[in-house]
């Protein structure tokens, strides 16, 4: 089977998925080792036995729903290469955003105190796609020329506290991977197992969090396709011990959550939370309720509402 047949047998196997080509091309490039530019030069490239059957599978595979990311154990988020599997949700492309808001937030803290070290929490972590984003980010930033708001120099030295938080001990497992493989040391992070702030005791000058917000019954029905995310992640709608809390708005854990960060944050310190467009309205009034100021609702790449924003 050459790489062009490959392409033409991928294409008519998987007709339920919305982007067969797009599919049966990283699944290639994943088997092969090419690059996109690589697997358009070579479509009479014969594939190995091994590659062969390897590739067969992996279309199996995708035809019962499972995901490409969860099949090739790869997701890109932020420019950046990250280990999943289907014990953390797969990043999506906008919660990028959660991470240059938090970016914007942590420049404004840099810019007034360069030698702070700001204290930070990724709170419901996953694959820590968006802590360790951000703490990249920062690292490949560190030793730039930076001016402060009085306009001195300054060396900025990007350095901060990270603790990352999931009720999963595998999400747990999942992040620290996810942060080896980013070549960043996991000594320099906190990875706490724990449901909301239960086993977390410090405050920090800024949380970020994406956690479970999708009303339970379209979390069943999101689950339907054979996506295998896992529910947990999922469904906004669960009581203190993950049972289902008999709403059905998404916002059960995020009523728990919001007052908990509130208590877990320095002063004028900030609380960034993708909520989504099912209910960011919802949480906005949350948060003016457990006294943030500034609230805003942030919208995304497609013009949806996606984050809410917060200050102590």
């Amino acid at each position: 089977m050459t790489i062009q047949q490959a392409k033409i047998y991928g294409k008519s196997e998987l007709t339920s998925s919305p982007t067969p080509e797009l599919d049966t091309a990283v699944l290639l490039q994943h088997i092969t080792g090419f690059d996109k530019t690589h697997l358009l030069l070579n479509r009479d490239y014969e594939l190995t036995q091994n590659q062969k059957a390897d590739f067969l599978t992996a279309i199996e595979k995708r035809k019962t729903g499972l995901p490409v990311a969860y099949i090739t154990g790869h997701k890109e988020f932020f420019g950046l290469d990250f280990y999943v599997t289907p014990d953390v949700l797969i990043p999506k492309p906008d919660t990028e955003l959660l991470v240059e808001l938090a970016l914007d937030a942590l420049e404004d803290k840099f810019r007034a105190k360069p030698d702070a070290i700001p204290t930070v929490c990724d709170m419901c972590t996953g694959s820590g796609c968006v802590g360790l984003s951000i703490a990249k980010t920062l690292a490949d930033k560190a030793g730039e020329k930076k001016e402060t708001t009085d306009g001195t120099d300054y060396t900025d030295s990007r350095r901060l506290s990270f603790t990352l938080v999931d009720i999963s001990e595998n999400a747990l497992a999942i992040a620290r991977k996810n942060c080896v493989g980013l070549g960043m040391d996991t000594a320099n992070f906190h990875f706490i197992q724990s449901n909301l702030f239960e086993n977390v005791l410090p405050t920090f000058d800024l949380i970020v969090t994406n956690p479970p917000y999708v009303p339970h019954s379209e979390s069943l029905e999101l689950l339907k396709d054979g996506r295998s995310e896992p529910l947990l992640a999922l469904d906004g709608d669960v009581d203190e011990v993950g049972e289902s809390s008999g709403t059905n708005d998404g916002l059960a854990l995020i009523r728990r959550l919001v007052p908990q960060c509130y208590e877990h944050l320095n002063r004028n310190g900030g609380l960034i939370m993708e909520t989504g467009e099912y209910n960011a309205e919802e949480t906005a009034e949350l948060f003016k309720q457990a006294g943030f100021r500034n609230v805003k609702i942030e919208y995304d790449m497609n013009e949806m509402m996606r984050d809410v924003v917060g200050v102590k």
